[in-house]
């Protein structure tokens, strides 16, 4: 059974048409040419069925969990290295192998923005499959390298080629529509957050009982799988490369009068014609929104900062945890087991968002029209645990005579408020923006990559010259300050939603729509009544 046809802003749908949403003159904005016209042009819309977002349940989350599989890859190799930097100054007498964190994950951050319009125009299937081959050829020249230089050039390509959330959440706005999106949200972001925690936890035990050069093997063999599995069970769910497959399928079958969306953009120009100024100026503007609203919407840039800070807080765990541990002698397995309570943390987190999801779900089909603030409610008590658990660490964290346990319940506030952070600002944002929000979450993630490698840079530094209790307190006034927004976007953020250039926009998109729509079903009625009258009379 086909589901109810959503009002997805990610996807060409009837708003992007003229009039008449079968046989439209313009699309995106832009005139069809003149020998199309009058053709039967597929939409999102109309041609709903043919899109992700009429699979079963159990096809979208295989293919949700597969990508899960990707993301929670890619956040593995950022992680693992953390246990190889001992082992490579070692052996090339450097002092300088957490440089190979930075080299990673600055990349990341602009890698994933570079990968997310990509994916819009080529289709989500094939520039994942692009990204993890390239992400493979880079651990091969961590793993072979015969220099240090070798092993940072590889990270960065490594960063560079990781795809990464951008592409996962957009594939998650592909399958589910803004209102029923949020329980696969807190998939894609669970993995995400768990990803880094299980290349720590991995990575004791390889810096313990192996050469560093295993710690990449390692990484490549998990990579390696995971291409494999995207590559034979995933599928395209990008809706204009689907509705191109099912325009050409058509016509295999007879049906010259049907045209997918990108074909009629297309329509009779070679490739070196199909990239006109007007359409480089246009990406570039794409590319370049993220960090143009990262930098001007006070939302985005904002809940950003507390997101990266949290995210790069994580980091500077794995990296602190050497430091603190020490005082007790944890080997480096015994201090990866101690990040057990980190991951379960996560967990515990994704679970206490079911019972508010739910609650949402009920009052949307009492008909109640939520507020975007809405999805910061939960935020609000989970937000307060990341300075909470900084300050309990503190004073914890100081060695014997002191049991170690006290770090780990301490690490457990942490963990929550992190997957809390991360998950509600992404939902928060992709409510707040709608078409805009790929703009915005990739805002997000472009701060916890940066600011979780810069963390390399000052971690070793703060707590050798602070001590560790010092240093956690440091970042439990950081983390104080910056959970403030949280409150304030609660309570006004429908204020500031207004003053936003982006949000006005949206606002008469949706007028529009709304017009548009009523328009197509007008049709549709008529066209009906057009059939069963001629039904009538044939009998």
């Amino acid at each position: 059974m086909v589901e109810a046809k959503p009002s997805n802003p990610n996807i060409t749908s009837v708003t992007d048409l003229n009039s008449d949403p079968i046989h439209p003159t313009q699309i995106n904005g832009k005139p069809i040419p003149a020998a199309l016209h009058g053709k039967r042009i597929l939409n999102s819309y109309e041609d709903f069925d043919k899109t992700a977002g009429a699979w079963s349940n159990r096809k979208k989350w295989t293919l949700l969990t597969v990508v899960a599989l990707c993301q929670t890859s890619m956040n593995f190799n950022a992680a693992i290295y953390s246990n190889a930097v001992e082992p490579l100054n070692e052996y090339f007498g450097i002092s300088n192998a957490r440089m190979g964190m930075v080299a990673f994950l600055v990349p990341y951050a602009f890698g994933c923005e570079l990968w997310a319009p990509l994916s819009e125009e080529l289709g989500r299937w094939s520039v994942m499959q692009t990204s993890l081959l390239g992400v493979n050829a880079s651990i091969l020249i961590c793993a072979l390298s015969p220099t240090f230089g070798g092993v940072t050039a590889g990270r960065v390509i490594g960063g560079l080629s990781s795809a990464g959330g951008s592409v996962t959440m957009g594939m998650v706005a592909d399958m589910f529509d803004a209102d029923s999106q949020q329980h696969a949200v807190l998939w894609a972001s669970l993995w995400s957050c768990l990803g880094a925690v299980i290349g720590s936890i991995s990575g004791g035990p390889v810096q313990q009982y192996l050469s560093w050069r295993w710690n990449f093997w390692i990484q490549l063999g998990f990579s390696v799988v995971t291409q494999a599995v995207h590559f034979f069970v995933a599928k395209e769910t990008r809706a204009t490369n689907m509705l191109d497959k099912a325009a050409e399928r058509a016509r295999k079958r007879g049906e010259d009068e049907v045209y997918g969306p990108n074909e009629v953009v297309t329509w009779g120009k070679k490739w070196h014609q199909r990239l006109t100024k007007e359409q480089l100026k246009e990406a570039i503007q794409v590319m370049l929104r993220p960090y143009y609203m990262l930098f001007t919407e006070p939302i985005v840039g904002l809940l950003s900062l507390l997101s990266g800070f949290a995210d790069a807080l994580i980091f500077s765990f794995f990296e602190s945890y050497g430091y603190v541990f020490k005082q007790w002698d944890f080997s480096p397995t015994q201090i990866s087991l101690a990040l057990f309570p980190l991951a379960g943390s996560y967990v515990l987190a994704y679970f206490s968002f079911f019972p508010v999801v739910a609650r949402h779900a009920r009052q949307r089909r009492s008909g109640k029209t939520l507020e975007p603030e809405s999805r910061l409610w939960w935020l609000l008590f989970q937000v307060i645990l990341l300075p909470l658990g900084l300050l309990g660490s503190a004073f914890v964290a100081s060695g014997p005579p002191l049991h170690w346990s006290g770090i780990i319940v301490f690490s457990v506030l942490i963990g929550m408020a992190n997957f809390s952070i991360y998950y509600a600002t992404i939902d928060y944002m992709v409510a707040s923006y709608g078409e805009y929000s790929a703009s915005a979450t990739g805002g997000n993630g472009f701060a916890r990559d940066f600011l979780a490698g810069m963390c390399a840079l000052y971690t070793g530094k703060m707590y050798k010259n602070l001590g560790i209790r010092n240093s956690q307190l440091v970042l439990f006034g950081l983390a104080a300050v910056l959970c403030v927004p949280v409150w304030i976007f609660y309570w006004h953020g429908s204020w500031l939603r207004e003053k936003s250039r982006f949000a006005a926009e949206l606002n008469s998109k949706k007028e529009g729509k709304v017009n548009e729509k009523n328009t197509a079903i007008q049709q549709d009625r008529e066209r009906r009544i057009l059939a069963q009258s001629a039904d009538s009379r044939d009998v």
